[in-house]
Parts: C-alpha cells; structure tokens; sequence
C-alpha cells in the first residue's frame, strides 16, 4: 500500500534485487506481472515510471564536481535549503566537509534519491556501509519525512528491516513467506535463523 515500508531479506542470490529491478523495469516478467498503483508497470511509459521510482544502489555512482552538483542530479531545480535538509534527513550534513568513505557515499546517495520525491523509494542493500545507529536514524527521517512515499528496503541484516510494516522473505528466487517481524519470528525457520545468527550475543544471553 502506498507509504508501507515493506523489507525483503534473503540469503546471496536469493533475487531479492531482481524482484525490486522489475518494478522500475530494468527487465520485464517473463510470466505473470507487477504492478504499481493497481496497473502493470509495462502500460506505463517508462520515463514517467522510473521519474516516480527512486533507487539507491549498495554501490552507487558519484560524480567528479561538488556535493551541489552530485545532489542537484536527483532535482536539478533544488533551492539550498532544500539540500540542506535532505543531508540533514540522509545522515549527510556532519561530514560533507571530510569526503569521502563508502558509508558517506552512500548517505549523500540517499540524499541525492530524497530530493526526487519519489511515490517509490527503493533501498538495494544501501545502508550496508553505514553503522546500524545511523541506519536507524535514516529509517525514522524516512518515515517522519516521507509518509506517502512507498519504501522498499533490500537488506543483509534483520535490524535494517525489524520495523518494517511488511517483510518479505526469499529463498531461491521465491517469496518463503510475508510478515512482521513478530510474526516470522514465530513462523518462519528461514527468517529466524538469519535473525539468530546475526544476534548471537543476544541470543545467548
């Protein structure tokens, strides 16, 4: 539904990456279909589908020029204030002055996808280089700032996904189950085993 933050998490090679792909259509469904807002994504145009969908890759691109010049890609109409804040909701603003390492490229990509407005935001394990303490900060700006956009967060790690509305779970290029977190905890082997292993100290505990 529009604004859900929906998670989707899996082992490597599971396709989660290849599911979110066929929403903005960088390749079409074979059989079946997906659709947007009630209608299959290829009665869009595709120009005015991918300007509505924003995605933030694990390994996005920057250009040479400024940090003005790289943002201004997601809206080249973009006020200085406008900027700001997007830095400022991305985890950015504190270290533009010290560029740049893998995490901090990525939060000047979320910010770069943030002044798009997109109705769909797509996370491609983009959070991965940040500490989960920052990870969690862009999720809550996400919500508080974006409530009406669609959210969809592609993740290695269960605590990048814990407060979604929704989490898919895929094994071997099928969905295995769809739930909350409570709700695969208690029902999915899949889900709460990735979880444990990842919080062992917890677990043990």
């Amino acid at each position: 539904k529009s604004g859900e933050t929906i998670g989707i998490i899996g082992g490597t090679g599971s396709a989660k990456s290849t599911l979110v792909n066929l929403i903005s259509r960088l390749y079409d469904v074979t059989e079946g279909s997906v659709k947007v807002g009630g209608r299959d994504v290829r009665e869009y145009d595709i120009e005015t589908l991918r300007s509505q969908v924003a995605v933030v890759l694990q390994k996005n691109q920057l250009f040479s020029g400024t940090v003005k010049d790289n943002l201004r890609w997601g809206n080249k109409e973009a006020t200085d204030e406008e900027m700001v804040h997007v830095c400022r909701l991305a985890q950015a603003d504190d270290f533009i002055s010290q560029f740049p390492s893998g995490g901090q490229k990525q939060r000047l990509c979320i910010a770069r996808a943030l002044l798009k407005k997109p109705k769909v935001l797509i996370f491609d394990d983009s959070t991965s280089a940040v500490d989960t303490k920052t990870d969690a900060c862009i999720r809550k700006a996400l919500r508080e700032f974006m409530p009406e956009t669609t959210k969809i967060i592609i993740a290695q790690r269960t605590a990048s996904v814990e407060d979604a509305d929704r989490i898919v779970v895929m094994d071997g290029g099928r969905i295995m189950a769809v739930g909350t977190h409570a709700e695969l905890m208690a029902a999915n082997e899949v889900y709460r085993e990735i979880y444990t292993s990842q919080n062992k100290a917890g677990a043990e505990e």
